[in-house]
């Protein structure tokens, strides 16, 4: 799992080239870039490496750990539970900054909600510092999206979600995608007695990056 990079709405610079109709241009109006008044487009992606299948969240708000954390609810909601309804325990890769960042208490206080609410245990592996392009996500899925919609302007949030749900590969990559309206506010502060009842069990390799997260009837 992982972010790809936020997308501007209303980006008519978008790399690469299109074969349009002699005389019928597309008409388009760009903004003065950076603008804060400018709507954003955050896709999450869950990319399954045993099936070959994506599953896309594209967020509207900002994205956090709260963000992060409801992408992959909204996948095991959507997906998960009917592929692998005798699952306890989900592992999942992810790198180690932005949302989803080792160290973010967020992310973690969030992923505790979700053990309870499944009651799956949640094994979390983050790659080390500099190696997140070791991500299966990045080769699988994020660059084949990018490659799909390069040279289309991203007009509105329907253009992007249609775009992420166009694209395959020759492997047979199939991607879904869920429009995320929802509020995620910045700056949630978690206390230490917060952080107290996250039921985290630590690797003995790097527990830093490598741990556990149980429902807290199990602990």
């Amino acid at each position: 799992m992982d972010t790809k990079k936020k997308e501007l709405i209303g980006n008519y610079d978008n790399s690469g080239q299109q074969w349009l109709e002699t005389k019928h241009p597309r008409k388009v109006s760009g903004h003065d870039f950076p603008n804060p008044e400018v709507p954003r487009a955050y896709p999450y992606g869950i990319y399954d490496m045993g099936r070959n299948a994506g599953f896309v969240n594209v967020g509207t708000d900002h994205d956090t750990g709260a963000f992060a954390v409801a992408s992959i609810r909204g996948w095991w909601r959507f997906e998960g539970r009917q592929l692998y309804p005798q699952a306890s325990q989900i592992l999942i890769t992810a790198d180690g900054g932005g949302s989803n960042g080792s160290r973010l208490r967020l992310w973690k206080l969030e992923l505790q909600r979700l053990a309870d609410e499944t009651g799956l245990s949640l094994s979390i592996c983050h790659f080390p510092p500099g190696t997140s392009k070791w991500n299966k996500i990045e080769h699988r899925l994020f660059s084949f999206i990018s490659s799909n919609w390069r040279g289309e302007p991203l007009r509105d949030y329907e253009t992007i979600v249609n775009l992420i749900a166009r694209t395959t590969t020759a492997k047979g990559l199939k991607v879904k995608y869920r429009l995320d309206r929802r509020k995620y506010p910045t700056g949630r502060k978690v206390s230490d007695e917060e952080m107290r009842r996250v039921n985290l069990h630590r690797n003995k390799f790097h527990g830093d990056w490598n741990y556990l997260i149980k429902p807290t009837s199990q602990a």
